[in-house]
């Protein structure tokens, strides 16, 4: 080979290496067909199961009616039959009974959160197993007997939760245990001798179990420390010789622990780099579950107890198993499978065979998969040099001869966490050429403990930070627009949309805002009673209305919202209980007073969230219409 040859080879040699590590900067967009928000709503969402006493169906709910009704499907695979038929209020599955086909189940009226359990007779008939205009009610589970069944209910004290005893025979509830302090239920002992209860300490990262004796009625502290440590219940064993709980104590992520009844001793049972979501028994006792959060996934390890060794679990498409449910029998085990391209459906695994059976279809045969997109988990540096884990989606149509615009997700919470998964609103923005980055800013879950509390006292200023770094990330991308960058949120991340438009207020270009809070005044002295357990902690992490009024008002972004002038649209549910509807109204008329730009839409038959399928079709496609006016077709830029 001459050298002219050699020189022309290493030429191309390198441009090809540039252009692969380039990777998703230098593609060209691809062809992709767009879908309309019916026939993304048209995809059913599904959850809940418990199998039959004779193990031949799952009990189930999904939205396919429009709402959620509960439903059953064979084991064997085959068409769901609908059980309840609500047409105004979402229903959602609980649990079978141990030894016929009645059910219990649960709704609130409207989205008010003050959910009932209800039983289904063998005729049909409904039967509110706890009745009372404002009661709110917990399914807490079955007796070891499966006679009766344990549940809590805040009928006495709307701010506290007492536990009865139900037996199915007559109906007729016992008190168990008397709450006049603000515990958080964490498990029963199948010989019903023990209670372990939960109470939050001074922060959303400081926890106490404790363990109340039934007999002697003595409650002690078995998780007594100094500074923050947070401790969290899970169940006893089927001997009733431990309780198994999770704990962070001497380490940044939650690993699981147990406590000697009769010695007061605790030992270390599974650690991993990642916090541990739960553990539980299966009903005998002869597999142990456990969920691990790792990376913003979940993955799911199936112990034989008496062993120790891992069960296989089956070999299916790159996605997350959640909602593990194991029979009975033991023969038999539903899980939900979950992937960015593929809402969760419901399936059943058998140990002895290792065959899983698919039992439904969620995604609407209308949507190719091919044309949706995968997530990927990346990291960007923040102001401060602190790494922000962040997914982050593509839409197909962008490349650097195509920028589109983008759009910063930021979560719920405070503390909660953006996970990989099926998400129709994400998909939908991402379908009609929206970059999403879904920001774990400082203080979300999932990271270690101190990632966790860092925000604590902070809000409005380091996590919003966080945010708007994240604009530097998606520009370094070569595919986003850098002047159509937006930022949306749901509840604790809809204030951050309005804190974004109210402190940075040239940062974003649109705002999203979910039912988010807009005076947090307000908003702390107005949650709902049932939360009294964790008023403390709220009061550490954002402040105590009372003693931290001024700085409440510095970062509550209704006191600022003249410095607001980019377009806007508010969604709120009108019987929201915990972001209550003035947040909303106010915000909404502050700035139509300054004819700025503000759109609002309202659900009066909506709480915090959507449960209703005509009602996330209106909201959905109104976020579109709103980014593409003020977002993609430039009309921000023009607004101001």
């Amino acid at each position: 080979m001459n050298r002219d040859k050699r020189i022309s080879l290493l030429i191309l040699t390198l441009l090809i290496a540039a252009s692969t590590a380039l990777g998703q900067h230098t593609k060209h967009a691809q062809p992709v067909k767009e879908y309309t928000i019916e026939q993304f709503m048209n995809t059913v969402r599904i959850g809940g199961s418990s199998f039959s006493s004779d193990e031949k169906s799952i009990l189930f709910h999904n939205n396919k009616t429009g709402i959620f009704n509960v439903y059953s499907v064979p084991v064997t695979g085959g068409a769901a039959t609908q059980l309840t038929n609500s047409a105004k209020e979402s229903t959602f599955a609980v649990s079978y009974f141990p030894s016929d086909a009645r059910f219990i189940y649960t709704y609130d009226r409207g989205g008010n959160e003050n959910n009932h359990l209800y039983l289904r007779e063998l005729d049909g008939t409904e039967r509110d197993l706890t009745p009372g205009e404002k009661v709110k009610a917990n399914f807490l589970g079955w007796s070891r007997d499966r006679k009766s069944f344990f549940f809590s209910t805040n009928e006495r004290d709307a701010r506290f939760f007492d536990i009865y005893e139900m037996p199915i025979d007559s109906f007729k509830p016992s008190l168990v245990y008397k709450d006049e302090t603000g515990y958080g239920f964490g498990a029963i002992s199948d010989d019903k001798k023990y209670i372990a209860l939960e109470k939050s300490g001074g922060s959303q990262a400081d926890s106490d179990i404790y363990l109340y004796n039934a007999a002697t009625k003595e409650l002690k502290n078995i998780t007594s420390h100094t500074g923050d440590m947070a401790n969290n219940a899970q169940t006893f064993d089927l001997s009733s010789k431990y309780l198994y709980y999770l704990t962070d104590s001497g380490s940044e992520f939650s690993y699981v622990a147990r406590y000697d009844l009769a010695t007061g001793k605790s030992e270390v049972v599974e650690k991993a780099p990642w916090d541990v979501f739960y553990t539980y028994f299966s009903q005998n006792g002869k597999y142990r579950v456990t969920a691990i959060n790792e990376d913003a996934r979940t993955r799911i390890k199936i112990y034989e107890t008496a062993t120790g060794k891992l069960v296989s679990l089956p070999q299916l498409p790159n996605a997350d198993i959640t909602g593990v449910n194991i029979s009975r029998s033991e023969k038999l085990m539903a899980f939900y499978l979950n992937g960015d391209r593929s809402p969760s459906n419901l399936y059943v695994y058998d140990f002895s065979t290792k065959k899983a059976t698919k039992l439904t279809e969620s995604l609407n045969p209308e949507i190719n998969p091919a044309d949706l997109v995968d997530s990927q988990v990346i990291r960007y540096k923040s102001f401060d040099g602190v790494q922000i884990p962040s997914i982050l989606y593509k839409p197909k149509q962008a490349s650097a001869q195509n920028k589109v615009p983008a759009i910063v997700l930021v979560h719920g919470g405070p503390g909660g966490q953006t996970r990989v998964g099926y998400s129709a609103l994400t998909q939908y923005l991402v379908n009609h050429g929206y970059v999403i980055l879904g920001v774990n800013n400082r203080g979300s879950s999932g990271y270690g403990k101190s990632f966790f509390t860092s925000d604590d006292g902070k809000h409005g200023r380091e996590p919003l930070w966080d945010c708007v770094e994240a604009k530097k990330y998606l520009v370094s991308l070569g595919y986003v627009d850098e002047k159509k960058i937006g930022i949306m949120g749901g509840s604790y991340g809809g204030y951050m949309t309005l804190a974004a438009l109210a402190f940075k207020p040239q940062e974003f270009a649109v705002g999203v805002d979910l039912f988010g809070v807009a005076n947090w005044v307000r908003t702390l002295k107005s949650i709902p009673p049932y939360w009294e357990s964790f008023r403390k902690s709220f009061h550490r992490e954002i402040g105590d209305p009372e003693k931290d009024l001024e700085n409440l008002k510095a970062i509550s972004p209704l006191f600022h919202a003249d410095k607001i002038v980019k377009p806007l649209i508010v969604l709120q549910g009108a019987n929201d209980p915990r972001v209550i509807k003035p947040e909303s109204d106010e915000i909404v008329e502050n700035i139509k007073k300054r004819n700025g730009v503000v759109e609002y839409v309202l659900f009066d038959n909506e709480g915090h969230g959507f449960t209703k399928k005509a009602n996330e079709i209106k909201a959905y496609k109104a976020i579109l219409d709103f980014l593409d006016r003020y977002l993609k077709n430039g009309d921000a830029m023009s607004s101001r």
